[in-house]
């Protein structure tokens, strides 16, 4: 121990980690949430989440607390690419102590039935679109709007999009993703050509296509790019939901 630090001279605190998982089904953007199957808050819904053991970093804590509240499959949840958003740490935040809560945010291609199933603490899990969730448990409804915000900033600037996307994709599965993102309407012809003149932003798959409906020829396939960032950005146009 270090000569004069007394560790009992401060008040001791838990640190917790919150998660919103997103990914976008019929048309719609959803988010993963678990009801709650303890106090507080018995019977809500809230983001998957839970406490960081002594041992653990946040992150590891997160996918721990992830796969065992959602029942999410282990490779899946080891391979996310969690983004930590921000830490909350209102005095008040959780009615049973002190809590620091590390939040982080994760994007997912539409995942095939069943949903997800509660565990741990959780009664059980579900995806539920954003635009039907009304009331959460803490403050998770103030986590899940700052989620939703720094998705829709990044989509801007980087190539955060096909992470909703499966592995190969048509660039009109793209677009569907930053309609529904920025909850507005693009132009296909200009949303097309920003997207084929960004460097490294997808590859064509050489001889893939897939029929999207309709009488049209199939689409051509294509898979993400080396490039992490945009240049020049794709902007969310004036009045689209930020």
């Amino acid at each position: 121990m270090t000569a004069g630090y007394d560790p009992y001279a401060f008040e001791p605190f838990a640190v917790t980690v919150d998660l919103a998982v997103f990914t976008v089904r019929a048309g719609a953007l959803h988010v993963l949430l678990i009801r709650r199957g303890q106090e507080p808050y018995a019977g809500a819904w809230a983001l998957p989440g839970g406490f960081v053991l002594p041992r653990e970093s946040a992150e590891t804590a997160a996918r721990r607390e992830l796969a065992e509240e959602t029942g999410l499959p282990e490779e899946l949840v080891a391979a996310l690419h969690l983004e930590q958003l921000r830490t909350y740490s209102e005095p008040d935040r959780d009615p049973r102590m002190r809590v620091v809560s590390v939040a982080f945010t994760a994007l997912v291609p539409d995942l095939p039935e069943p949903a997800p199933e509660g565990g741990g603490d959780a009664a059980h899990a579900r995806w539920l679109a954003v635009h039907d969730v009304s009331e959460l448990a803490f403050d998770h409804a103030v986590i899940l709007a700052d989620a939703r915000e720094r998705i829709g900033a990044k989509l801007e600037y980087t190539c955060l999009a096909t992470g909703f996307c499966p592995q190969e994709f048509t660039l009109g599965e793209l677009q569907s993703v930053y309609e529904t993102v920025w909850n507005t309407t693009l132009d296909r012809p200009n949303f097309r050509r920003k997207v084929l003149a960004t460097p490294g932003f997808v590859e064509a798959v050489p001889g893939a296509a897939r029929l999207t409906g309709g009488r049209g020829k199939p689409a051509a396939l294509y898979r993400p790019g080396p490039a992490t960032t945009l240049h020049p950005p794709l902007l969310r146009p004036e009045g689209s939901t930020r």
